[in-house]
């Protein structure tokens, strides 16, 4: 399953758009002087709070500081619930989000992305949950938590009618639940079998509790990640993916990833809407 999903990420990526690097900034953002980016901090390694200083920390809070940098503008992070995000770009209250959204065509009605990480629905247990369970089929009959605002809720329901119904075993029940957080919080106090989240949370969660977590098996589901942006605003869009285009060219994307411990889901290119 694993090198299926890479080949038809790679599929993606090469029938992608091609990126010009030297895309300017809108007149009208350099005059302003800065960047309203969108932000919901409660899901690492990507957005996170520190709990020793409250600072924001992450991969996505590293790459947008990074493209502020190579833009000369400064970053004025706006802080809100992920079911808040689109809302705030198709209102103009954001330039656009800086969250980890996955690029999705149903999105793109109303938003474009810059795609910069791959992803996908992560099945994970605690080690004492596990009861033997070595691959997602093993969860057929048993519940698995994820949040409801992401496409892993669907995509968790999807699976079990193709890999559980489809094969005469009870579905999983899906436990929709408001975030990150809470589905862990469901999977630890025995309110859930196991959980889904973005493959890079459950490489976090196993980094800060060791041999506590597992990942079950590879994920249900590969595709792309991106900064989200109003389908009007494609000269800021594309003068960010240039940034970061430049920031793969010269090394200092795949450093931010390693920091991370996201090597994995790097990307070769920066595409734009190039999510199935």
């Amino acid at each position: 399953m694993l090198t299926h999903c890479r080949c038809l990420l790679a599929a993606m990526l090469v029938l992608a758009p091609a990126l010009s690097i030297a895309q300017d900034v809108p007149e009208a953002i350099r005059r302003q002087g800065f960047l309203r980016v969108g932000i919901e901090a409660t899901y690492p390694p990507m957005a996170y709070k520190d709990p020793a200083t409250n600072e924001r920390r992450g991969l996505n809070v590293d790459l947008v500081t990074a493209i502020g940098q190579e833009l000369a503008l400064e970053i004025r992070w706006e802080e809100m619930a992920f079911a808040q995000l689109i809302p705030a770009i198709t209102t103009d209250r954001v330039d656009f989000s800086g969250s980890s959204m996955t690029d999705l065509p149903a999105r793109r009605e109303k938003l474009s992305f810059v795609d910069y990480v791959s992803t996908g629905a992560q099945v994970f247990t605690t080690a004492a949950q596990q009861k033997g369970a070595m691959r997602p089929a093993d969860f057929c009959g048993r519940s698995l938590a994820t949040p409801r605002t992401t496409n892993y809720f669907p995509q968790a329901q999807a699976w079990s009618e193709a890999h559980c119904v489809a094969a005469g075993r009870a579905p999983i029940r899906v436990i929709g639940t408001e975030g990150a957080a809470a589905a862990r919080a469901d999977l630890q106090q025995g309110r859930a079998d196991g959980a889904i989240l973005g493959a890079e949370y459950v490489v976090f969660l196993q980094q800060q509790n060791p041999g506590t977590f597992v990942a079950i098996g590879e994920p249900i589901s590969r595709n792309l990640s991106g900064m989200a942006f109003a389908r009007d605003k494609t000269a800021l869009r594309d003068a960010v993916a240039g940034a970061l285009s430049r920031m793969v060219a010269d090394g200092r994307y795949a450093a931010i990833l390693a920091r991370h411990g996201l090597d994995r889901q790097a990307l070769p290119a920066i595409t734009i809407d190039a999510g199935e």
